[in-house]
């Protein structure tokens, strides 16, 4: 069956979720996925590697839905929850400005007693003080209850967020889709469809997105295919996906913790079928702080095009037990590539080669 998949692969056909599932069985010599893979994501972005300078804002850890999945979140009052002022929002953007950054990339949890307005006062403030920073914000979660605690339409909602500043969507709280597995991982979050009809929002009004997967908890291959599968379908709809990011799920400080983290052969593996399944994403990305610096500059040769950036005050994933750097410098993620064999390019948030001189910077494409 190998060699049917890889024929259709050579010939640009589009595989099957039974042959993805196929792909993750044991037998399926990973290596040889791996080249597969590599062939696919050089025929879309050559020998380029991309990289970007971002921040993380993270501006509440107080979150409505306390998923099992999550460490991150916390209950009102609950040692060690926050609520950012607005003085350090802004001081956090004023760093990420002053470093260089392209990007701030904000979410935070659902937080029951802050309303509407504070939201979008993030971005607003933000985008007044610093309207050169792409804002990346608010997951789907963050967007649908947003509307929900509104009463207004999610369109609404990004319509008014867009005016304010936003420029982009995250693909975070996608987890996986299949409601038979997100009932025990996140059983207040909003369901799949739900999450698909907000990037669906958001790609018809011209907003572009990412899109995430949870993976190596409670879920099957034919759960992750499944997700796959999705996202895939409503690319087809829309194109307004740019990139798809696999996360390695950390259990430390969750309530699943007796589960194990993936290791880094299943992660290569599923980053692998991903660049073989999602024919209509240009991008897979090796996010690094959840797969760890070595796996993802090996997922580079898996058929991962782009390390993510250099990511300041990342929370999220720390809280249940990353190990990777708190942040990586410009020359760390150019040597990662270069190490590789692939040419190291800075973009920013929409894929345009950036041209830097220091913290000064511009977009070429």
């Amino acid at each position: 069956m190998l060699d049917a998949i890889a024929r259709k692969i050579d010939s640009g056909e589009r595989l099957s979720a039974e042959e993805g599932e196929y792909l993750y069985r044991p037998e399926v010599d990973l290596h040889v996925l791996g080249r597969l893979a590599d062939r696919v994501r050089r025929r879309k972005n050559g020998t380029i590697a991309w990289y970007n300078v971002n921040a993380h804002l993270n501006p509440t850890n107080i979150c409505a839905y306390r998923c099992p999945l999550c460490a991150y979140s916390r209950d009102p009052g609950e040692a060690g929850a926050y609520v950012m002022s607005a003085d350090e929002i802004l001081a956090r953007g004023q760093e990420a400005d002053e470093a260089g950054a392209t990007e701030l990339h904000i979410v935070g949890g659902i937080h029951p007693a802050l309303g509407y307005g504070w939201y979008l006062e993030i971005i607003g403030s933000l985008h007044r003080a610093f309207p050169r920073l792409h804002l990346k914000a608010w997951t789907a979660a963050e967007i649908a209850w947003l509307a929900e605690s509104t009463g207004r339409p999610v369109r609404a909602v990004l319509e008014e967020m867009v005016a304010a500043g936003l420029g982009s969507l995250p693909g975070g709280g996608a987890e996986i889709f299949h409601p038979a597995v997100r009932r025990q991982i996140a059983p207040r979050k909003i369901d799949a469809e739900t999450w698909l009809a907000v990037h669906r929002a958001a790609h018809e009004l011209g907003l572009r997105s990412n899109a995430t997967m949870l993976f190596g908890h409670l879920e099957t291959a034919a759960h992750r295919v499944d997700h796959m599968l999705r996202l895939r379908a409503l690319q087809d709809q829309t194109g307004g996906f740019q990139a798809f990011i696999p996360l390695a799920f950390h259990p430390d400080g969750a309530r699943l913790g007796d589960l194990r983290r993936p290791g880094s052969l299943a992660i290569l593996r599923t980053v692998a079928i991903a660049r073989l399944l999602l024919d209509n994403f240009d991008h897979i990305k090796a996010y690094w702080i959840s797969l760890g610096v070595g796996t993802a500059q090996v997922a580079l040769g898996y058929g991962a095009d782009d390390l993510d950036g250099t990511v300041r005050h990342e929370s999220i994933h720390h809280e249940a037990g990353s190990q990777a750097p708190e942040a990586l410098l410009i020359e760390d993620l150019r040597g990662l590539i270069a190490e590789t064999g692939y040419e190291p390019v800075e973009r920013d948030t929409l894929y345009r080669p950036v041209r830097r001189h220091g913290t000064r910077w511009e977009a070429t494409g």
